[in-house]
């Protein structure tokens, strides 16, 4: 197909797809003359796969190019391609709020006690101990009554997450599956927390509420 059909399948801008092809997210066509090149199917999906990690994933240009990359690295391990992928959508934590150091201290215990093989140097432990640390900082370091809560959930999340790649992904695509899933699983989660955090409000509080007050609200459903 041609550039313009390229831009019509996939709802990319031709000024956009160039600027991808520029910056290495996106295989140049095959010429097919001097001006012209053709694309197909492969480059429909690495468009869609880039728009995911940007538009879902919130990637920055240089994350999702760094991830293009631990994609089509397949020589490595899923492990180590998926190392990679966390440390480019990860942010780097850029505050230090008091009582870091503290905090660094709590997340390694924390690791070694729930028997995680994780490097303490992970990025994802560092941002874990600037958040218990700003935690701290505003009087509420009791939140760290619900880490082990908090693992038992991602333990399970992860499991699942990794079950899945397993049982659905082809070999070619099983690195692609995994780094994907990363980014764009963590856009669900997010999501799924709020959802389950108003239907837990409602039948917490809102039905609470409504007795209390004479039965006002009583018989609705949770969360109207």
């Amino acid at each position: 197909m041609r550039i313009g059909e390229l831009s019509r399948q996939t709802g990319v801008a031709v000024p956009t797809i160039k600027y991808y092809v520029r910056e290495g997210l996106l295989p140049a066509g095959r010429l097919t003359s001097p001006n012209q090149a053709s694309y197909d199917d492969t480059h429909v999906r690495r468009l869609r796969l880039i728009r995911g990690l940007m538009d879902v994933g919130g990637l920055s240009v240089s994350a999702v190019r760094e991830v293009l990359a631990a994609v089509d690295s397949p020589e490595e391990s899923v492990h180590k391609v998926l190392g990679a992928a966390q440390e480019a959508i990860t942010p780097p934590s850029t505050g230090e709020p008091e009582g870091l150091a503290e905090a660094r201290r709590t997340v390694a215990e924390f690791v070694r006690r729930r028997g995680w093989r994780v490097d303490p140097d992970h990025v994802s432990a560092e941002a874990m101990a600037v958040a218990l640390a700003t935690f701290r900082g505003i009087g509420h370091g009791s939140f760290e009554e619900v880490l082990d809560d908090y693992a038992e959930a991602c333990e399970r999340i992860a499991a699942a997450d990794l079950a899945f790649v397993g049982r659905n992904a082809e070999v070619d695509t099983l690195v692609e599956r995994v780094v994907v899933g990363t980014v764009l699983g963590d856009a669900v989660l997010s999501a799924m927390r709020r959802l389950a955090h108003v239907d837990r409000s409602a039948r917490r509080f809102d039905e609470g509420a409504g007795a209390a007050s004479g039965g006002q609200g009583q018989g609705q459903e949770p969360g109207r």
